[in-house]
């Protein structure tokens, strides 16, 4: 009988042992089904590339806009004039003037094209080589302000006229570093109707 009794006691222990465990499993379940979901992995491309998950971007401040510079000198918008004429042994040396009429800033770079002509509009020779005694840079200029260039012109002389063919001009016909509109000065100096170089141009620069 006492034999019995013991065994009855240890088979209740073990079902509530068992009740026990049940409990706990059914609370470590729900505990973990409650949990917040993990953050999701990165995800393969197919190229053999991850990318990471897709997020929405946090606002940031707009970049602070960029001033842009002068826009180039526009046909029409320069008075252009000669300057300054010296004479050396063999030639003239002169500036050609750039200023700017306008009431807005505006920017010149390079040289001004350059070359004699008739009364009739015609070239004379050849147009005006490009010097490189002084680098080209970008000229600003404010309204009313000037920028120039130098022009050297050859005496015609000093070449034999079988090479130079002496001809009078009329004119110097100014084209302005980027623009397609010329503007005619009134010059009377002897051009070279056959290819001899006369005419020498700087680039504009300030002043």
């Amino acid at each position: 009988m006492k034999h019995h009794r013991a065994t009855c006691g240890r088979v209740a222990a073990a079902l509530t042992c068992l009740g026990a465990l049940a409990a706990l499993a059914a609370c470590s379940s729900s505990t973990s089904s409650s949990s917040p979901p993990s953050t999701p992995s990165a995800t393969s491309t197919g190229s053999g590339t991850s990318t990471a998950p897709v997020t929405s971007p946090s606002p940031s401040p707009s970049a602070s806009p960029t001033a842009a510079g002068a826009p180039a000198c526009a046909n029409g918008t320069l008075q252009v004039k000669l300057r300054g004429e010296q004479g050396y042994a063999g030639g003239v040396d002169l500036a050609i003037n750039f200023t700017n009429t306008t009431s807005a800033a505006c920017t010149l770079y390079g040289y001004p094209g350059v070359s004699l002509v008739s009364s009739s509009h015609a070239q004379i020779g050849l147009a005006a080589k490009r010097t490189t005694t002084a680098p080209a840079e970008v000229v600003t200029l404010a309204p009313g302000a000037t920028g120039h260039a130098q022009l050297q012109i050859a005496d015609a002389l000093n070449f034999p006229t079988s090479t130079c063919g002496p001809v009078q001009a009329a004119d110097l016909r100014v084209y302005p570093p980027g623009q397609t509109a010329a503007v005619f000065l009134p010059d009377h100096s002897q051009g070279c109707a056959q290819p001899a170089q006369i005419l020498f141009i700087s680039p504009v620069q300030p002043g």
